[in-house]
């Protein structure tokens, strides 16, 4: 618990120093200075500052994911529902990005880092969860689809990069447009009747 609390510290206290500082100018005595510890603590738990920015992207993101990797237990949901769950989350993780980006004092460089580990977090952490319902889905005969992971890594590729919207900015419009070709796909692919899975345009 002690080892715990010390490292999320860390991570407050990088978090802190960020609000008026690019990554760049922080070093990491400051980091143990703003966090109450020795300098030397912090190598104990991060081997660098770049560790310890990533696992404050990681953590910004901890509750939807957390959300989402709860999912693939609870067969008795139905795996489209589930899936439409996963768009949520994803919704929820670029909300609390864009969230935290507001009045950021971070350059161009940096912003394209922090954009490039949130969509890898995202992408990594619920790939597989979602080919785990997908395959839940095909063993129910529900979904008819023999690439479970290919299928879930495209879903959540047009997802992040889409609600991201920070890669390829688009307009409200644009965006429904996209997802609704997605689902016209997943319509197709898994073999579901057209129009059979619109419900998930509400999530």
């Amino acid at each position: 618990m002690a080892n715990q609390l010390k490292y999320n510290r860390i991570l407050d206290a990088m978090q802190e120093l960020l609000k008026n500082r690019s990554v760049q100018t922080i070093s990491v005595s400051e980091i143990a200075h703003t966090a109450g510890i020795g300098k030397g603590s912090i190598y104990y738990y991060f081997p660098s500052k770049d560790a310890i920015y990533e696992a404050l992207v990681e953590r910004n993101y901890e509750k939807p994911l957390k959300t989402a990797q709860n999912l693939s237990s609870q067969t008795e949901i139905s795996p489209f529902t589930r899936m439409a769950m996963i768009f949520q989350a994803c919704r929820n993780s670029s909300a609390e990005y864009m969230k935290s980006e507001e009045g950021s004092v971070a350059g161009a460089q940096e912003e394209a880092y922090l954009h490039r580990k949130y969509i890898n977090h995202l992408i990594v952490e619920l790939k597989p969860v979602l080919a785990e319902i997908i395959r839940q889905g095909i063993d129910s005969g529900e979904i008819h689809f023999d690439r479970p992971d290919a299928l879930a890594e495209i879903v959540l590729i047009v997802l992040t990069i889409k609600m991201d919207n920070t890669l390829i900015p688009s307009s409200k419009e644009e965006i429904e447009d996209t997802i609704a070709g997605l689902i016209s796909l997943l319509e197709k692919g898994t073999e579901n009747p057209p129009g059979s899975l619109n419900f998930l345009m509400s999530y």
